[in-house]
């Protein structure tokens, strides 16, 4: 029985040799995009897995509900006390560096060393890398201690066994403790070499709980309820702090928190960090777009179950007779089923097999696309993909199969089956849907690609052309004499414009921030510490007022300029701006406000300008110490050589032994772009698949159920009718096909996209020209599609169909 099956298949699958390709075609297209994108989310849960304790370490965010923001920084002080009083909670550690690169000198050699990390001295007990010598014990006890990796260690001294040996860097000598193998495993925390935040500044730290210069795991004992703790940290953290410092304001402790915050507190289990976490030290996840793309790639292989089912329901009437003579001597409507089912399996299997294969092809483009280097050895993979197969088989093959088992045995043998409206609904309904389908990828693929248009091509409110920033070796004790000696030096290089300095540089990522105070009202700020012409340097329009001037002494103490964010957040009418005197959280002075500029972005135009305070890096002396670039205007008509002689001076005269540490302003924001333009690159590659598979399954079914009119169109075309006629005659119901499913889906399309446009602070309106293109392009591919054959089939030969009539 079994062989008379395959049999049979095999025939079927010859006779309806372009329905059997085009299903084949569809299937391996869809499940490839399903299990590259099934790869690469099991790539972003992967992380951190590796640790043993993974279960019981949670990163700690904060929220604010006012200002609907989350954070990823703590104090030194809340730490403590959340150790110290929420039961449950056995230890933290705390990080305020990562990234970093040093100069170091051994009895070896001087090399520079890159990305190592700050950290407190509970580090390995929550990440125990594993040790190749030394000790854990103590390792990050004191200051003039450091951890290496292996890789590390070879770099600095070309051998592993180096416990107790010392390292030099920043004019201090450090005793290596512990070198560890990092796993290899995936990990955001992957540290080169760890050492301890500097001990005066740490002293500082500890009693300073505003200072939200860290961030922070914990570890909680085994059992701990996440939830309790985040609510023992409001009660007992939070507004412990909040009484601390409100003082004789007056106000409540709610108020105080609403004003200064945060009001809540996040936990995210450490293996959840890379996708799941609201705010992350290591790169914020976005769960969202992977569900975007997931569910996009298993809309494809929807598509092509749509094929299976419509194409075998169209070739019902091919299959009748034999059904009916299968009935008739005693074939069971189980048998039949099963029979039918295995027919698809048979497909969809070399569709698997055949997508396994194209997968593997196209994995290492895949991988440079996300910069990663996953390879097909998780079994997930293969237990998900063929699990889609199995439900594939079982959706499209089971309802046709159902279908024609149904047939009675008596009428298909009269031949009135080819009367019967059986099937007419359900190919039609599942047609609209594919085509449904294809009008949403339609209108969202137009909508994605006018929203990246939109961001790529608004203006910043600056300019950063021909700007090149160097950053300094943060390690310099006195940075602004540095820098203000090299604006003097770097002036008279060949091919440099003008010179300065800003702290918030758009694209930098790197940002501090403080409350503003303003008689009962505060908001959070961020602070834009700067030399006098840094924004007509970068081309910031003025607004109102004027701009800083280095001629008089207030510019220096206590005057400063703000951002048109900054008023809004404040709700201040313009007249009254320049009459107002703020208090920063950085000082206990207040400020002068003597300008207002236009707003510039300095992150990325998916989230608005923030309120900014721009004030000279010497009017509050801590802000000395964090100048950390010079930024220099560079002649276009000579910028490579002026690179090069910039490098030159840089490498010999500045920071030897240094990497020169650049980049272009232009250059750097336009990587906040790279992400929306890889969505844009996916959505129209999964947008063309789409519309590849529904086009030629629309093809397949259109060819099959012209071909079951033949019959008509001979007796037509011999009682006169034109091709014409014919043509628009088999196409018109198509078009009413794809004119309704163009309709239903715009109201869902534009939910949606809504949806999706929502993230975005600068954002387009709804567009309506997506839509009407969505309309038009599916009736005219439809029609192009459908017409061919349309056209073929009034070519007939007469008499041929007419013979028996």
């Amino acid at each position: 029985m079994f062989n008379n099956w395959l049999k049979i298949a095999f025939i079927n699958y010859k006779k309806n040799w372009l329905s059997t390709i085009i299903n084949l075609f569809g299937l391996t297209i869809g499940l490839t995009g399903f299990m590259l994108i099934l790869m690469h989310w099991n790539d972003e849960e992967s992380f951190e897995r590796w640790n043993p304790k993974k279960d019981n370490i949670f990163y700690f965010q904060t929220y604010h509900k006012p200002e609907n923001s989350y954070g990823n920084n703590i104090s030194v002080p809340m730490a403590k006390r959340a150790k110290e009083v929420i039961p449950g909670v056995e230890d933290y550690v705390l990080f305020n560096g990562s990234g970093i690169g040093l100069k170091m000198t051994t009895k070896v050699k001087t090399v520079f060393q890159k990305d190592g990390m700050t950290a407190t001295e509970s580090f390995f007990k929550f990440f125990p890398f594993k040790l190749v010598a030394g000790s854990y014990k103590d390792a990050l006890k004191g200051e003039s201690v450091i951890a290496l990796s292996v890789d590390a260690a070879k770099n600095l001294f070309g051998r592993t066994n180096v416990a107790g040996a010392t390292v030099k860097f920043d004019n201090k000598n450090y005793i290596v403790t512990a070198v560890y193998e990092l796993p290899k495993e995936n990990s955001q925390i992957k540290p080169e070499f760890i050492i301890t935040p500097p001990a005066e500044q740490f002293k500082n730290d500890e009693t300073s709980w505003g200072n939200f210069n860290y961030a922070g795991f914990f570890m909680f004992k085994p059992g701990t309820d996440p939830e309790f703790v985040q609510k023992k940290f409001v009660k007992d953290v939070f507004e412990y702090r909040a009484s601390l410092d409100k003082g004789e304001s007056g106000m409540t402790i709610q108020q105080y928190l609403d004003l200064y915050g945060p009001t809540n507190s996040l936990l995210t289990p450490l293996d959840e960090i890379k996708l799941y976490a609201k705010a992350s030290w290591f790169g914020t996840g976005d769960f969202k777009t992977m569900m975007i793309l997931f569910t996009l790639s298993v809309l494809i292989v929807i598509l092509s179950a749509i094929n299976f089912i419509n194409l075998k329901t169209a070739q019902a009437s091919q299959r009748a007779k034999e059904i009916g003579v299968r009935k008739a001597i005693g074939s069971t409507k189980s048998s039949l089923v099963l029979q039918f089912l295995l027919e698809t399996f048979l497909i969809c299997m070399a569709s698997y097999l055949l997508s396994l294969a194209l997968t593997e092809l196209l994995l290492p483009s895949f991988n440079k696309f996300y910069d990663k280097e996953m390879v097909m050895n998780d079994w997930h993979i293969y237990f998900y993909s063929f699990a889609m197969v199995l439900m594939v088989t079982l959706i499209s093959g089971l309802i046709p199969a159902t279908y024609l088992s149904n047939f009675k045995a008596i009428e298909t043998l009269k031949g009135n089956f080819a009367r019967s409206k059986h099937g007419v609904w359900l190919r039609n309904g599942i047609l609209t849907l594919q085509l449904i389908i294809s009008s949403f990828f339609i209108i969202g693929g137009l909508i994605v690609n006018q929203q990246v248009k939109y961001m790529m091509n608004k203006d910043l409110g600056y300019s950063g052309k021909q700007i090149m920033m160097i950053n300094f070796n943060e390690s310099d004790p006195k940075p602004w004499l540095k820098y203000e000696r090299l604006k003097t030096e770097m002036r008279k290089i060949q091919g440099v414009v003008d010179v300065s300095y800003g702290e918030a540089v758009p694209g930098s990522g790197r940002s501090s921030s403080s409350n503003m105070d303003f008689m009962d009202k505060s908001i959070q700020g961020q602070h834009g510490s700067m030399d006098y012409n840094y924004l007509k340097f970068i081309n910031v329009k003025l607004k109102k007022g004027r701009w800083l001037d280095p001629n008089l002494s207030s510019d220096t103490i206590n005057n400063v300029l703000i951002n048109e964010a900054f008023v809004r957040k404040f709700g201040w009418k313009d007249e009254d701006v320049l009459k107002n005197e703020i208090k920063p959280g950085f000082d206990n002075k207040k400020y002068k406000i003597v300008g207002v500029v236009k707003d510039f972005n300095i992150r990325n135009l998916k989230t608005e300008v923030e309120p900014i305070i721009f004030f000279h890096y010497r009017e509050t002396e801590w802000k000395r110490y964090n100048v950390y670039n010079i930024q220099l205007k560079i002649d276009p008509n000579d910028i490579d050589g002026t690179v090069k002689r910039l490098k030159t001076y840089w490498q010999n005269n500045v920071e030897q032994g240094y990497p020169f540490d650049y980049y272009f302003l232009d250059r750097q924001f336009a990587k906040t772009f790279v992400k929306y333009q890889k969505q844009q690159t996916l959505f129209t590659i999964l947008n063309a698949m789409v519309l590849m598979v529904a086009l030629l399954g629309l093809f397949a079914l259109s060819s099959l159920m012209i071909e079951q009119k033949l019959k008509d169109v001979a007796i037509r075309k011999t009682l006169g009718a034109s091709d014409r006629t014919l043509i628009v005659g088999l196409t018109k119901q198509f078009l009413w096909i794809t004119l309704i499913a163009v309709l239903i889906s715009i109201p869902i399309s534009y939910y949606l996209m809504n949806e999706w446009l929502k993230d975005f602070a600068y954002r387009i309106d709804m567009p309506i020209l997506p839509f009407i293109l969505s309309l038009v392009t599916l009736l005219l591919l439809t029609f192009s599609v459908v017409s061919i054959k349309a056209y073929q089939a009034t070519k007939v030969d007469l008499v041929k169909y007419l013979k028996y009539e």
